[in-house]
């Protein structure tokens, strides 16, 4: 496989992963990102630890999705990080238009 084959794969693979995205972002509730990857959760919690005086930070999530195009399953029922690096926790805004609950129904 040339160099060139390999970044068209990635590329590929990139872009899947962001329909992917598009297509579930919808049904979580936080976005987390740590310095190593970016989630899509429905529950998170985050607390600081100090061990010898080093400060790290022990993200939990529940109902997770990940973003990583090398991960055959993205989806996890629970996660658990571990890191020393900054940690970003953002709740996502619920759109202002709800969709039926029972479906579209033309007239």
């Amino acid at each position: 496989m040339s160099a060139e084959d390999l970044e068209k794969y990635e590329t590929e693979m990139e872009l899947a992963l962001y329909r992917e995205y598009r297509d579930v972002v919808h049904l979580f509730s936080h976005v987390v990102e740590t310095e190593r990857r970016f989630y899509l959760a429905n529950s998170v919690d985050v607390r600081a630890r100090q061990d010898s005086g080093e400060v790290y930070f022990e993200v939990t999530m529940e109902d997770a999705w990940v973003w990583d195009i090398y991960r055959p399953a993205r989806f996890a029922k629970n996660v658990k990080v571990v890191t020393f690096k900054d940690v970003n926790v953002e709740e996502l805004a619920k759109s202002d238009i709800e969709l039926p609950k029972e479906g579209f129904r033309p007239r």
